[in-house]
């Protein structure tokens, strides 16, 4: 096929699963979705097979390939009907985590089946012991919502009012969760118009021809870069800090084996899974393991199932990288997958320094509460998160303040955020010196402080890098770490949460009681940085300097760079 033809048919397949977002972040009720766009939405062939996705959560795109084909394998194909509309949720089916809830809609064109119509999305709450999801301190999966495997949620066009009913009863924001779920359905069902149009104006055989070249195309552009990579074994070890249960870390070992244009990611070696809720899914394994090639090759590649051809990964089970029922995971697909991805670009950095990068804060901070409104009387939810520094890279300095390598999500901004929710936002910053010193500095963090105005309710906190700091690469060194401090109503001293409940991790843990005037600091990790200290061009060192970035003791201890300024007034 033609380079035009097939380049036009990828942008349109694209620009569907755009157009799908767009109509999910418009009609939703949550800010999770409206504001920081924790969806991703796609296209796929009866198989399973991906076709197409937009660029919205990496993690998602990466987890898509082994959601989509375990449903497929467990659906009856010859039971779907059009207007049949498919939900699933479930860690142990292929799954990434219990929030993150995918709807299916079979795409029919002259009553042949050519393939669905697909959203996941991370619904803030699904029941559970905690509020808005995430259980810090959960030890197993019925502590993190209800799981639904693949059920008709519509048949035919219409609602399944006993599928409704069971999960609506089961969260406590009923009226939230239906609109959420609404918005997923309005996407899936635009996407299926689209993609039948696609089909009919081609024709299937044509559209077929059409999503198979462009997946051999895929497949063909990811081999050419997979082959730069020199031939070998690649091997790089982190850890998470704790699981919020034990103060013990979990070690995560990836050993990367380039042979040719074929990669095989072998995560043995990584510890046993733990008794918090920070272990990965299959699905997280086989994501963060997309997404880090993902981050490192040519990103104009087309994303679909043919991209991910070349890639294989093997992961134990029972491990913190493929956790066995009924194992917790909620953690697993927030703050275990970057940890995941920066792992395999830390093993695969000698091969490819010139697009090596440092790690970033590699946690979300993940801020989530609940509590009863006065006014309404309604219950409601929050799932925040906070934006972190990323790594510093071969040619630039880290990028400040964004979302997570696998989150690619916005935070909610103050306005919005003071107008939903009972809190007033004292201070909001970058955090001056946080990035990591290197020949590029790493990204800076960022610093929240919230101040409860009128309503009592509880929060709950998934992060780590409290206790081991985003690592530095090529001689670069490490970014600033994360934390969380709590400042009860008249008080003046700022605890940890170890500290004023005595809980296991000051990093994850659930349900603390809030009352109006508690406030609450939230510190995202910095990016690390990359390449020695002393190869910084000193007029970056002043820039920053007038920037406020770094601090003029950072600049003459670390950098070795004594400011004009200081220079001037001595």
């Amino acid at each position: 096929m033609d380079m035009v033809s097939l380049n036009i048919a990828g942008g349109i397949l694209v620009s569907i699963c755009r157009d799908m977002g767009v109509t999910l972040m418009r009609t939703s009720y949550s800010t999770i979705f409206s504001e920081s766009l924790d969806f991703t939405c796609g296209l796929a062939l009866p198989t399973g097979e991906l076709v197409a996705t937009g660029d919205f959560c990496p993690s998602m795109i990466g987890g898509m390939p082994l959601l989509l084909r375990s449903c497929v394998q467990e659906i009856d194909i010859a039971d779907l009907e059009e207007g049949d509309v498919i939900l699933h949720n479930d860690p142990y089916r292929g799954g990434l985590h219990t929030p993150e809830h995918t709807f299916f809609k079979p795409v029919f064109v002259d009553g042949a089946l050519i393939g669905f119509s697909v959203a996941i999305g991370h619904v803030c709450e699904v029941g559970g012991m905690a509020p808005a999801g995430f259980a810090g301190e959960a030890t197993e999966v019925f502590h993190e919502g209800m799981r639904v495997p693949p059920v008709k949620i519509k048949r035919a066009g219409k609602d399944v009012d006993d599928v409704w009913r069971l999960l609506l009863a089961n969260v406590r924001t009923p009226r939230y969760n239906y609109g959420d779920f609404r918005a997923m359905i309005a996407a899936v069902d635009l996407g299926e118009r689209r993609m039948a149009d696609l089909a009919r104006k081609h024709g299937i055989e044509g559209f077929r021809e059409h999503v198979a070249a462009l997946m051999d195309y895929s497949e063909r552009r990811m081999r050419a870069e997979i082959a730069k990579i020199p031939d070998g074994r690649y091997v790089f070890e982190d850890y998470m800090e704790d699981d919020g249960i034990e103060a013990i870390p979990y070690k995560i070992r990836a050993e990367v084996l380039v042979d040719g244009d074929d990669l095989i990611v072998d995560y043995h070696g990584s510890s046993k899974q733990a008794k918090g809720p920070i272990n990965a899914t299959l699905g997280v394994a086989w994501g963060a393991a997309y997404n880090a090639v993902l981050q490192l090759t040519d990103a104009s590649i087309p994303k679909n199932s043919g991209c991910f051809r070349p890639i294989r990964i093997l992961a134990p089970p029972g491990s913190v990288v493929n956790v066995n029922f009924p194992g917790p995971s909620v953690g697993g697909n927030t703050e275990t997958h970057c940890r995941i991805a920066n792992t395999i670009m830390g093993a695969l950095a000698p091969g490819l320094k010139e697009r090596s990068a440092a790690t970033d804060g590699a946690s979300h901070s993940n801020f989530l509460f609940g509590g009863t409104d006065k006014q309404t009387g309604e219950f409601f939810c929050c799932y925040d998160l906070t934006p972190v520094g990323w790594g510093g890279r071969a040619n630039a300095d880290g990028n400040d303040a964004v979302g997570g390598i696998n989150g690619n999500c916005p935070h909610i901004p103050v306005e919005v955020f003071e107008f939903r929710y009972p809190w007033h936002v004292e201070e909001f910053k970058l955090v001056d010196g946080s990035g990591g010193p290197g020949q590029f500095r790493g990204g800076l963090s960022l610093s929240k402080t919230v101040r409860c105005t009128d309503t009592e309710m509880t929060f709950s906190y998934m992060s780590d890098r409290q206790k081991l700091s985003p690592w530095g690469i090529h001689e670069g060194q490490d970014g600033g770490k994360a934390e969380l401090f709590m400042m009860r109503a008249g008080s003046e001293e700022w605890l940890t949460i170890t500290q004023a409940f005595n809980k296991p991790s000051p990093s994850k843990f659930a349900n603390v009681p809030i009352k109006p005037g508690d406030r609450i600091k939230i510190t995202s990790p910095a990016g690390g940085g990359w390449g020695p200290v002393e190869e910084r061009d000193p007029a970056l060192v002043e820039a920053d300097l007038l920037d406020g970035f770094i601090t003029p003791e950072q600049a003459e201890t670390v950098y070795k760079v004594k400011s004009v300024r200081q220079t001037e007034t001595a």
